[in-house]
């Protein structure tokens, strides 16, 4: 492509890596919806397309008192007006009343970007930045996004979207005054049923099982209910579970309930003990497996649960506890989400851990949690197998001490792939719960175990929080191989994340572990990791003074792959020393071993860099000849990430063969398929690589709106020593505004003082001697 086939018409668009995707997260209404009009009506409104002048709704509120049917009116309404909102439905329980711990904005920001196809790699780490991508994604979208059982305004204000098309609709027993304030969200207070419509809830459910119980009972009834609806539902099928017994008896059981709740309780809340009331009694009728299954339950370390994992909280036969899950299910004790999965209404949640208290010994209760906390151990261990990168050199676990806690087994990679997207919350909260029991070993080979799996698809949030439990566990069991590991874990975490302090400080907690323990393959591994977090930080004394260290070591163990990677290394911080001599010995001894592996894809990068050590010496030909292999390479074996480096290469090559428009071509497909793979730092690179193309045939204009682009990613990720270089290069594109360009040329100074190598300090010189004085 010449430069004149280069029209104005390019656009490069920053997305975040997301891909189109329109998600149905909707779970279904509930089965009977009585009335709600008026509410429904309020909600229509929220439709309409706003008057002249105003803006659209972003939020709308749903508050009221537990049970009263904030979720299920959220839900009717979202499925009954699906249409409006071509480009899907997002659904969250922030589980905010919950007994367990509520989901954070960051990490419901996580699971809602990776539904509209944004690459775990590209969703940052800090939580503003997380949320200006969400708003970002939205923003050409009309989606309704569900916020359900939300505690407070900081939980939910990151997930409202911006000015735009799409509606969040909030459900909370606050009224949530801050996001009126901030967001201009509108407010309806669900209020409890009418005694016609509780009266009419009543009759529908008991009518087939029911036919001559008085008006005035069934009234009774319903103020006994305190007319919410999650009460009058568990009321209701307690009475169609018992037809050929009068009301009036149901009735003199539920008072005598209420009156010893009300006897019992320091709560002044009338409705709270109306609910407590039912609870106790529609549970009292339940068969003893029922009853004690429904104890259990409450002890679950997640959100919802499989039949699988209610089997074995029970430990018992799994056709008994299908049946007393639809018991539980039929007395609206529990609910059903999707097919043999479960989940407690919070209020229900509290009163069955409640009731496990009170009639389940403290050593059945661990037993229970350390029993399913181990299943679910052995199934992610059984699911890693067939979806994880690599499952080498991991802990083996003993045989399982009985049947049920075998855990799950997996034909094939779709089934364990399923459980695992299933189950990625339960893991977290397996490894919590095994922490917060005491049962430290088990915390700690969840950490270990779970890394493999989570680097395997980058779920970063999970990664960090199983880790740090896992760190802390290791801890606490004096293992300190097991603290080595972790920081290790951690280390590689934060270093995909560019938190690149943060890398090198668990990388260095690690290696003073495995120096202690003359732990020398972990060492040299640890050793390389610091390297690259201070290489990709341009800290090249400290970068060379660890692979100096390693290279040793790793050719005394004979580990061919560790050395061409130190070799690689090396040669990469030779090249930015501008000691072109010795990069050069070692990138080739690193190509030879990774031939003489059968690699070809690493040896594809080690020539990449052979271009550019080409271009550093001036050799444009050998440069641009390089450059190309490795792309084609690259292409040949599928590997984007590759190609998208090599691409790069080919980019300077074309500069400086004086070929701007291939040059840009190059950067743009570099800069796609990065942002397709989610490498937003391979990204920003290119895009900065793209403004010098643009600079070069003389669209100021475009070069100066890329490296804008590039230098608010090097903000983004922190990448200081980038930041600078763009910041360069975008004052070399504002030759008519010296405002900008001297503020850009006097930050990049700044910067440059804190790197000593003799590329950045010729940098700095440039620069200084082109800053104007501070106007």
């Amino acid at each position: 492509m010449q430069a004149r086939d280069i029209g104005g018409d390019v656009t490069f668009i920053y997305g975040g890596g997301a891909r189109p995707i329109a998600p149905r997260q909707l779970p279904r209404g509930i089965r009977l919806f009585v009335n709600r009009a008026s509410d429904l009506a309020r909600l229509d409104e929220l439709l309409e397309s706003p008057g002249a002048g105003e803006e659209p709704v972003v939020a709308y509120v749903i508050s009221g008192t537990a049970g009263v049917g904030k979720t299920s009116l959220a839900l009717h309404w979202a499925n009954r007006v699906g249409d409006h909102f071509p480009d899907g439905q997002l659904y969250i329980d922030l589980r905010g009343y919950d007994p367990g711990p509520p989901v954070t904005p960051g990490e419901a920001l996580e699971q809602f970007l990776l539904a509209l196809g944004v690459l775990a790699v590209a969703i940052p780490h800090d939580l503003g930045a997380k949320a200006s991508l969400y708003r970002s994604v939205l923003a050409d979208k009309k989606m309704l996004i569900i916020l359900d059982n939300a505690a407070s305004v900081p939980q939910v204000r990151p997930l409202v979207p911006g000015a735009g098309r799409s509606l969040a609709v909030v459900t909370s027993r606050s009224q949530l005054t801050g996001l009126r304030v901030r967001h201009g969200a509108q407010r309806g207070t669900l209020e409890t049923l009418s005694e016609e419509d509780s009266l009419q809830l009543l009759t529908e459910v008991t009518r087939r099982y029911r036919h001559d119980d008085e008006p005035a009972a069934l009234a009774e009834l319903a103020r006994l209910c305190a007319y919410l609806p999650l009460a009058l539902s568990i009321a209701a099928e307690r009475a169609a579970g018992r037809p050929g017994m009068p009301l009036s008896d149901l009735l003199a059981d539920l008072r005598d309930e209420s009156e010893l709740w009300n006897a019992l309780s320091t709560d002044d809340d009338a409705e709270a003990n109306s609910v407590r009331s039912v609870f106790a009694w529609s549970y009292r009728a339940l068969a003893p497996s029922a009853a004690r299954l429904f104890c259990l339950l409450g002890l679950h370390p997640g959100g919802e649960l499989s039949e699988a994992a209610a089997a074995v909280l029970a430990r018992g036969d799994l056709r008994q506890v299908r049946n007393s899950l639809a018991a539980l299910t039929g007395a609206s004790l529990l609910a059903e989400q999707g097919y043999r999965r479960y989940k407690f209404h919070d209020l229900l949640r509290v009163y069955a851990i409640d009731r496990a208290q009170q009639e389940i010994s403290q050593g059945e209760q661990l037993a229970a949690v350390t029993r399913v906390c181990e299943w679910y151990l052995r199934s992610a261990f059984n699911c890693g197998l067939k979806i994880a990168h690599d499952m080498t050199h991991l802990f083996e676990l003993p045989p399982a001490g009985a049947a049920e806690t075998a855990g799950a087994a997996f034909e094939d990679h779709p089934a364990a792939m399923a459980w695992y997207l299933s189950e990625r919350a339960n893991l977290v909260g397996a490894t919590r719960a095994a922490f917060q029991t005491g049962n430290f070993r088990l915390a700690w080979q969840f950490g270990a175990l779970l890394e493999r799996i989570y680097t395997t698809f980058n779920h970063f949030q999970d990664w960090r929080a199983t880790s740090e439990l896992a760190l802390a566990a290791a801890g606490q069991l004096g293992l300190p191989e097991g603290e080595a590991a972790m920081h290790e874990s951690l280390g590689r975490l934060a270093r995909m994340l560019m938190q690149l302090d943060e890398a090198a400080a668990h990388y260095d907690a690690a290696i003073a572990v495995y120096r202690e323990r003359d732990d020398r393959p972990s060492l040299v591994k640890a050793l390389n990791g610091v390297a690259w977090a201070r290489l990709f930080a341009h800290r090249l004394d400290d970068a060379m003074s660890a692979l100096n260290e390693a290279l040793p070591i790793a050719r005394e163990l004979g580990e061919g792959f560790l050395i061409a990677v130190i070799l690689f290394g090396l040669g990469y911080a030779h090249l930015q020393l501008l000691l072109f001599d010795e990069a050069e010995g070692y990138l080739d001894e690193s190509r030879q071993i990774f031939r003489a592996l059968g690699d070809r894809l690493n040896e594809t990068m080690v020539t990449s860099f052979h271009s550019y050590l080409a271009l550093a010496r001036g050799d444009i030909t050998r440069a641009l000849a390089a450059a190309q292999e490795a792309v084609d390479v690259s292409a040949d074996l599928d590997s984007s990430l590759f190609e998208a480096t090599a691409l790069i290469y080919l980019g300077k090559a074309q500069l400086a063969a004086g070929s701007p428009g291939e040059a840009l071509e190059s950067y743009l497909a570099s800069a796609r398929r990065s942002r397709r793979e989610g490498d937003v730092s391979r990204e920003g690179w290119a895009i900065d690589g793209a403004g010098r193309a643009y600079q070069m045939l003389g669209r100021l204009d475009d070069a100066a709106d890329f490296h804008r682009r590039a230098i608010a990613i090097c903000r983004r990720l922190g990448d200081r020593w980038k930041l600078a270089r763009s910041l360069e290069r975008l004052a070399d594109a504002l030759p008519d505004d010296l405002d900008e360009a001297g503020r850009a040329r006097r930050e990049a100074i700044e910067i440059l003082a804190d790197f000593p190598d003799p590329k950045s300090r010729a940098a700095r010189e440039r620069l200084l001697a082109r800053v104007g004085p501070a106007r």
